[in-house]
Parts: C-alpha cells; sequence; structure tokens
C-alpha cells in the first residue's frame, strides 16, 4: 500500500501562486505514477495532472496547461503541484492519487490509493 498527504492548499488572490505537495509513504520502493484531482462539492472529481514515475512523464489538463508544473523527488517520495495565475475556478478541493506502475492516467478510477485533500481558495 502507498500513503499519501498532501499540504500546501490554502487561501490566494487570483492570479496568485501556490505549492502543494504530496508525501508518499508506505511501498514506495516500487514504481508508482501519481495524478492530482480536484473535487467541487456536487460535481464529480476532476482531472488536473499526472506524472508517471520517470520525470519527464508529465501530463496536464487543458484547463491548467501553461500555469501548473508537476514533478517528483523520487528520492524524497514527494509530487509537488505548482500552481501559477490561479483562478477563481481553480476553487476546489485537490487530492493527490497513486497508482503502482510506471505510467499515470487522467482517470481517477484508475488510482488505487488517495489522500485527505487540501483546500484551494482562489478569492478575487
Amino acid at each position: 500500500q502507498v500513503q499519501l498527504v498532501e499540504s500546501g492548499g490554502g487561501l490566494v488572490q487570483a492570479g496568485g501562486s501556490l505549492r502543494l505537495s504530496c508525501a508518499a509513504s508506505g511501498r514506495t520502493s516500487s514504481p508508482y505514477a501519481i495524478g492530482w484531482f480536484r473535487q467541487i462539492p456536487g460535481k464529480e472529481r476532476e482531472y488536473v495532472a499526472a506524472i508517471g514515475w520517470g520525470a519527464d512523464m508529465s501530463y496536464y489538463a487543458d484547463s491548467v496547461k501553461g500555469r501548473f508544473t508537476i514533478f517528483r523527488d523520487n528520492a524524497k517520495n514527494t509530487v509537488v503541484l505548482q500552481m501559477n495565475s490561479l483562478k477563481l475556478e481553480d476553487t476546489a478541493v485537490y487530492y493527490c492519487a497513486a497508482r503502482l506502475g510506471y505510467y499515470s492516467s487522467d482517470s481517477f478510477s484508475n488510482y488505487d490509493y488517495w489522500g485527505q485533500g487540501t483546500q484551494v481558495t482562489v478569492s478575487s
């Protein structure tokens, strides 16, 4: 199993930046991919970005491309989502999720392990 803990959420003004971290523990000696998803109450969980085991295997939803960057430090078992130029519509609870193996996915159903979530609120 892989345990995940997110941190770094908070309140920020539109146009500002936040950095979310996802710390993994447990079965981290095996390759695993990480996805970031977000959810607003009453809506389905939405894919944001993902990264495979290799640092160059990063992918983004169109809504965040060019504003968000995902990267990982396998030595520290940490994946970071750097969020710049934040918009009001980025407000949500952000979750990181893990799936064992080299490749990520943009579907939340393909992830086996989830963090508890961290709130991101963007104000005008």
